[in-house]
């Protein structure tokens, strides 16, 4: 009987899951949206919501111990100054965890973890600097192919009339070698159907 063994184990060894974990909430302070697996997102979840509730305590040794669990300064200063002063209101549940379905290649269920107060701001911001740098790239894309290709035909016609009358002074060409008939794992090319 498993009574009172309630750590979610990931396939890992103590030391690669407590490193594991202490990443991906830095991840998710840093972005403040990751995407993982349901089960590493189900795993982040109380240590992202205990690393709140020390930010929130504002206090150095609760800074130190965060520090001592997540081991990267900027993301536990990103989560005193901003994360955990926008969570003050709150009395626990900071996260929020939303399933995605599975994963092609191996059929994983995956999910977003993100913070609930934070959410509306990460939806916002790409939407906007997407239009914009659009917006910006398709004229810019415009202009510029429109002078590449008239230069290009010109050289191509100069390079094509040499290449004829020297075709012509030499006599026939010779003909070339077929190209090797390459297998890969029993299928066959298009040439060769």
């Amino acid at each position: 009987m498993r009574h009172q063994k309630k750590t979610v184990k990931l396939g890992r060894t103590a030391e690669h899951r407590k490193a594991l974990l202490a990443n991906q909430v830095c991840s998710l302070i840093e972005h403040r949206r990751i995407k993982t697996t349901l089960a590493k997102a189900k795993a982040v979840r109380p240590l992202a919501d205990r690393m709140v509730t020390l930010g929130k305590s504002g206090s150095l040794h609760a800074r130190r111990n965060a520090l001592s669990i997540l081991r990267q300064k900027g993301a536990v200063k990103k989560l005193f100054d901003e994360i955990a002063p926008a969570s003050t209101e709150r009395n626990g549940g900071y996260t929020r965890i939303i399933k995605l379905g599975q994963r092609k290649s191996d059929s994983a269920a995956m999910a977003f973890i993100e913070w609930v107060d934070a959410a509306a701001a990460v939806e916002e911001k790409p939407a906007e600097e997407k239009k914009a740098k659009r917006k910006e790239a398709k004229p810019e894309a415009k202009q510029k192919e429109p002078k590449r290709e008239e230069p290009k035909r010109e050289e191509a016609e100069r390079e094509e009339t040499p290449a004829k009358e020297a075709e012509q002074a030499a006599g026939p060409a010779p003909e070339e070698p077929k190209p090797k008939k390459r297998r890969w794992f029993g299928r066959k090319s298009a040439d060769e159907k």
